[in-house]
Order: structure tokens, then C-alpha cells, then sequence
């Protein structure tokens, strides 16, 4: 007895926990197993009835598919009486048509028959009875035309009647045809209703007995839930103490993060750094073995004696106008200035020579390339430089620039006269100069008393083998003062025109000749060395260049020259026997520089504009051929001469010129240039 007592006491206390526990909410504890099956058995019981919903709502579209196939065929009902009412309508009216027909027919049978024609000879006994007879044919010829009329009426109700007998068959067919369709309609619609039917309640009781295994589920997973829940609370608390640890250990996170990161970059930044010094040293290598191997390669060319090329692009104009055509085609390589591309017809091209420079490149820098080959003249070498290119592509500022900025040629002096201040301890040296041009083929003096007098090309009588123009005019220059009053007093001289492509072109090939003789005080060594310079008059084509007339056969003459040129250069470069430099006085006067006994660099002039992208390519190809001729290694001009006699320190010419005097100079085609005689007289001839 005290043991069921006990046990109905406990009994009553879990009564009372479990009506509390019913009492209460239902709280779910976070990443409880049980509470997760029951949300996702709630979820399929809200899913069962979006179910029951859908199906619900399909059924009363079924329903009202339905109603709307039976309006429809309430429809074609009361067509099809309209239809058969008219068909009646219709048999009526032509059954009156059809009696009426008949009736005609039966009327037209009860009249007398047609008059029959008998033709009988009567003899006719007066006027009455031969009016009456014709009056009785008249009759009956309207009686016989009525008869006619009849028959084709007759013959119109006939074949009416049998197209009415026709539309009568058709439309019993329609009808037929109609009420079986609709028979047809009527049986399918039933079918469907029928199957619609049986689904909807076949969905209904599998979705009721689905719901109910599911909620069956669903109680039963509740009371384990809330038999696990008295078993979980101490695992709850263990969570809440574990989460709170995790959450101040997350509360120190973002300083760790942070720290994390200024490592990273710190170890980020020195990795970049060392990255950028090793690419500086690995440019900085590159480029010493670049100008290690260009300085190698000059050398090589020097040994062989190839003429050095170097290219100079002039900037874009005004001149050159606006549009595609004055678009810039030519572009540089950032790292190596010997390489040149040219966009031709949207094809690239490229051309590598020993130099290129580009248009924001000044007078001085170009004038560096070349100036340790005027040196060497002071040193006995026989030097050439001379300029290429299409009309208007800037060779002769190059050669002789501006007063406020100077060419090579002033340049070149300038730089000869320093280098002989330097020597004057122990050289002595004397400096002459000479200006010629060609003109349409004729070799004439810049600098002499008639610039218009003809001069020719003659071999040295010494037998040298130099060649040597007689009756050229040479002045001795002393200072800079006199290098600047003989490039006025040629360059006055020298034939200059306009064209459409250059307001000043040069008509003719202009050459400055500079001769240094030195003397050695201490040994009485003698060097002779010649600098020419030579302006090319610029290729053109006479479609683009406008020339007419005296300019056009002044282009014809710079163009057969400059052709000749090119046959010789393609003569030395292909190493032939004869090299015909005689074909024209420029090829001929520059036999000694072309020869092998030279040191020689040609400076192509291009035009960067899209418009002149034929003449640049051609220019560059000739200059990718002359820069493969080899020429040897120059000779030093020396001779050795005796110290006793102050007569080996004056140089005599060869051929003495007459004492020029101050006059008036003209040059055909380009008007009268009146110098006055004071330029004359303060340059001296020599000797």
C-alpha cells in the first residue's frame, strides 16, 4: 500500500509537470535535431494544402472549361435550328417555284399548237383578204417568238430546280456532319469531366491520407521531441557556455586580423620592392649590352668600311595639311634608336640602320652622331656626309640649318676650327672651302665670279687617281665671321624654286667641299683630309609636285641622277667589276667618297605623314641597301716633308683662280641677286 501510494503520488506530479509543459510555449532550442524535423514536417503539411489548393483551383477551372464547352454547345444548337429553319424556308420557296413552274408548263401544253408553215398558192381576190393575211402572219410569228421565251424559261426553272435539289443534298451533309461533331464533342467533354472527376478525387484522398501519415508522424516526433527536450537542457547549457566563450574570443579577432594583414603587406611590399630593383638592374644590363653591342657593331662597320646610315623623321607641318592624309604613319622603338616602323597601306614595316631620329630630335643631337667623322679629317681621312630624300623631307636644313640654329655644314667648321685651336701648339693647319652645285647636269661655282660658267670633272695630273674640278673657287677661312659670309654668298647662289610640295625647293645637288692641310712642327709630317658635304636636290614625282615647264625638266634631271645614284650603290653592293659612276656629274664627282678611299655616312630625310608613305618607303629601302655597302677601311692621306724651309708650311694650289671681284650673280629660273662687293673683297682666294 505505501508503494502504490508512492507511485500515485508520482504519477500526479508527472501529470502536473506535463499539463505545465503543455501549458507552455513551444520554444525551439537552436540546433535541436527534433526541431528541425518538426519545421520540415510543417513544412510539407503547408506544402500538402498549397497542394489541395492547386488542385482545388484546377478543378474550378475544370468546371468552368466545362461550362464554357456547354455554352458552346448550346450554341451550335441554335445554329443548327437557325440552319435547319432557313433550310426549310428554303424547300418551301422552291417547291412554290417548282408548282409554279409546273403550272406554266401545264398552260403552255393547253394553248394551241404552233403554226405549222404551209406555203400554198392562193390567189388573192381583194385588199381585206390580204390584210388578214398578213395581219394572220404576224400573229403568228409573236405567237412563235412567245413559245421560244417559254421554252428557255422552262429550261432556267429546270436548272434551278436541280441546283436547289444539289444545295439541298449539300446542306443535309453539314448537318449530318454537325450533329455527328457534336456528338462527338458532346462524348469527349463527358470523358474528360468524367477523368477530371475521378483525379480530383483521387488527389484528394491520396493528399488526405499522405496528410494524415504525416501528421501521424508529426505527433509522434512531437512527443519524442518533448521527451528529448528534458534530456537536452544540460547539453543546452554547456552550448550557451561554449558560445559565450566563442564570442569573446571573436570580440579579439579583428585585432588579430589586423595585425595578420599589416604583416602580409609588409612581406607584400618588400617582395615588390625586390622585384623592381632586380628588373632595374636586369634594364640596366640590357641596355649596357645594348650599347655594348651597338658600339661593336659600329666598330665592326667601321673595320669593313660600310657606309653608316643614319635616318632623321622631320615634324608634321601646317604644310602637310589636315585629314587622314596628314595622320602620322611612322612610330619608334622605345628601346633600341636604331629601329624605324612605317604604316604602309595598314601593313607595318620595319627598318633597322645605325641611327634614327626622331622629329623633337634638335640640330645638336644629330650633329653628335656625326661629328667624329668631321674629326678625322683633321686627321688626313677624306670624309663624305651627305643628305637623301623626297622633296620637302628637311635635308637641306639639316645640312644648313638657320642662322639661329645651324646644320652640319656650319657646324662641322665650327667644330674643325676648334679642334685646330687646340693643335696649334703643335699643328699647323689651313682650312679651304669650296661650293659647287649641279644643275640639270652642269657643275657649276657658288663661289665664283660667274656662278653660271660650266666646269668639269678631271683627274688629278699627279697620277693620284683624285679627281679635281679646274677653275673651282676656293677660300681660305680663318674665323667663323668668314664661314658665315661664304654659306650667305652660296647659299644666295643656289638654285631654289616653289612647288606644290615645298615653298623653297632645292633644284639642284649642292656640295660643300672643305679641304684641312696640316703640317707637324715637330716632325713636318703633312695629312691631307676633304670633307664633303653634299645637299642632294630631294626626289619628286610630278603628278604631286606641279612642276611645268624650266621645273620640270629640272625634276627630270635630279631624278636621273639620283637613279644613277642608285645604280652604283647597287654596283658596290653586289661587288660588280664596273661600277658606272659616270653616268651622271653627281655619281662621278662623288667617285672618290663611293670608292673605298672614304669615310661616308648618308642621312635619309622622311616625311611621317600618310600622304608621302610611298616616297619614306622607298627612301628607307634605299637606305637599308646603301648601309650594306662595304667600301673598306679608309687611308689616311700623309707625306713626309722636310722642317728647314718655312716654304713647306704654305700650301700652292694646284690650279691658281682668278682674283674674284663683288658683281652681280643670277641663276636661271630664280631672279637676280645683287651681293655687295664687300663679301668679295673680305674673302680672299687662297694662294
Amino acid at each position: 500500500m505505501v508503494e502504490n501510494e508512492q507511485l500515485r503520488q508520482e504519477l500526479r506530479r508527472c501529470e502536473g509537470e506535463l499539463q505545465e509543459l503543455r501549458a507552455q510555449p513551444l520554444v525551439p532550442c537552436e540546433g535541436c535535431e527534433h526541431s528541425q524535423e518538426s519545421s520540415q514536417l510543417r513544412d510539407k503539411l503547408s506544402q500538402l494544402q498549397l497542394e489541395v489548393a492547386e488542385n482545388k483551383g484546377m478543378l474550378s477551372e475544370l468546371n468552368l472549361e466545362v461550362q464554357q464547352k456547354t455554352d458552346r454547345l448550346a450554341e451550335v444548337e441554335l445554329r443548327l435550328k437557325d440552319c435547319l429553319a432557313e433550310k426549310a424556308q428554303e424547300e418551301e420557296r422552291l417547291s412554290r417555284r417548282l408548282r409554279d413552274s409546273n403550272e406554266t408548263i401545264a398552260s403552255l401544253r393547253a394553248q394551241t399548237p404552233p403554226v405549222k408553215y404551209v406555203i400554198k398558192t392562193v390567189e388573192v381576190e381583194s385588199s381585206k383578204t390580204k390584210q388578214a393575211l398578213s395581219e394572220s402572219q404576224t400573229r403568228n410569228q409573236h405567237l412563235q417568238e412567245q413559245v421560244a421565251m417559254q421554252r428557255q424559261v422552262l429550261k432556267e426553272m429546270e436548272q434551278q430546280l436541280q441546283n436547289s435539289h444539289q444545295l439541298t443534298v449539300q446542306l443535309r451533309a453539314q448537318i449530318a456532319m454537325y450533329e455527328a461533331e457534336l456528338e462527338r464533342a458532346h462524348g469527349q467533354m463527358l470523358e474528360e469531366m468524367q477523368s477530371l472527376e475521378e483525379d480530383k478525387n483521387r488527389a484528394i484522398e491520396e493528399a488526405f491520407a499522405r496528410a494524415q501519415v504525416e501528421m501521424k508522424a508529426v505527433h509522434e516526433n512531437l512527443a519524442g521531441v518533448r521527451t528529448n527536450l528534458l534530456t537536452l537542457q544540460p547539453a543546452l547549457r554547456t552550448l550557451t557556455n561554449d558560445y559565450n566563450g566563442l564570442k569573446r574570443q571573436v570580440r579579439g579577432f579583428p585585432l588579430l586580423l589586423q595585425e595578420a594583414l599589416r604583416s602580409v603587406k609588409a612581406e607584400i611590399g618588400q617582395a615588390i620592392e625586390e622585384v623592381n630593383s632586380n628588373n632595374q638592374e636586369l634594364l640596366r644590363k640590357y641596355r649596357r649590352e645594348l650599347q655594348l653591342r651597338k658600339k661593336c657593331h659600329n666598330e665592326l662597320v667601321r673595320l669593313k668600311g660600310n657606309i653608316r646610315v643614319i635616318a632623321r623623321v622631320r615634324p608634321v607641318t601646317k604644310e602637310d595639311g589636315e585629314g587622314p592624309e596628314a595622320t602620322n604613319a611612322v612610330t619608334f622603338d622605345p628601346d633600341d634608336d636604331s629601329i624605324i616602323h612605317l604604316l604602309h597601306k595598314g601593313k607595318p614595316v620595319s627598318f633597322e640602320l645605325d641611327k634614327v631620329f626622331s622629329p623633337w630630335a634638335s640640330q645638336q643631337d644629330v650633329f653628335q652622331e656625326v661629328q667624329a667623322l668631321i674629326t678625322s679629317c683633321i686627321d688626313g681621312f677624306n670624309v663624305c656626309i651627305f643628305a637623301y630624300g623626297q622633296t620637302g623631307a628637311g635635308k637641306t636644313y639639316t645640312m644648313e640649318g638657320t642662322p639661329e640654329n645651324p646644320g652640319i655644314n656650319q657646324r662641322a667648321l665650327q667644330l674643325l676650327f676648334s679642334e685646330v685651336q687646340e693643335k696649334a701648339s703643335d699643328w699647323q693647319y689651313t682650312i679651304t672651302v669650296s661650293a659647287a652645285e649641279i644643275y640639270n647636269e652642269v657643275l657649276r661655282d657658288l663661289l665664283g665670279k660667274e656662278p653660271q660658267e660650266k666646269l668639269e670633272i678631271r683627274l688629278c695630273p699627279d697620277g693620284s687617281g683624285q679627281l679635281y674640278v679646274p677653275g673651282l673657287t676656293e677660300f681660305q677661312v680663318q674665323s667663323v665671321d668668314d664661314i658665315n659670309k661664304v654659306f650667305e654668298f652660296g647659299y644666295n647662289n643656289r638654285t631654289t624654286e616653289f612647288t606644290n610640295l615645298n615653298e623653297h625647293s632645292s633644284r639642284s645637288h649642292a656640295l660643300l667641299i672643305v679641304t684641312v692641310r696640316g703640317v707637324d712642327c715637330s716632325t713636318g709630317l703633312r695629312t691631307t683630309g676633304k670633307l664633303n658635304l653634299v645637299d642632294l636636290a630631294g626626289s619628286e614625282r610630278v603628278g604631286k609636285s606641279g612642276a611645268e615647264g624650266n621645273r620640270l625638266r629640272e625634276a627630270q634631271h635630279i631624278n636621273r641622277s639620283l637613279s644613277a645614284l642608285g645604280d652604283v650603290i647597287a654596283a658596290l653592293r653586289s661587288r660588280q667589276g664596273h661600277v658606272p659612276f659616270r653616268n651622271s656629274k653627281l655619281t662621278y664627282l662623288l667617285q672618290d667618297s663611293l670608292s673605298g678611299d672614304s669615310k661616308t655616312l648618308m642621312v635619309v630625310q622622311v616625311s611621317p605623314v600618310e600622304k608621302n608613305t610611298s616616297e619614306t618607303l622607298y627612301s628607307l629601302k634605299f637606305a637599308e641597301r646603301v648601309r650594306s655597302v662595304e667600301l673598306g677601311p679608309g687611308s689616311r692621306r700623309t707625306e713626309l716633308g722636310s722642317w728647314s724651309s718655312q716654304e713647306h708650311l704654305e700650301w700652292e694650289p694646284a690650279c691658281q683662280t682668278p682674283q674674284p671681284t663683288a658683281r652681280a650673280h643670277s641663276a636661271p629660273g630664280s631672279g637676280t641677286n645683287s651681293r655687295p662687293g664687300s663679301i668679295r673683297r673680305k674673302l680672299q682666294p687662297s694662294g
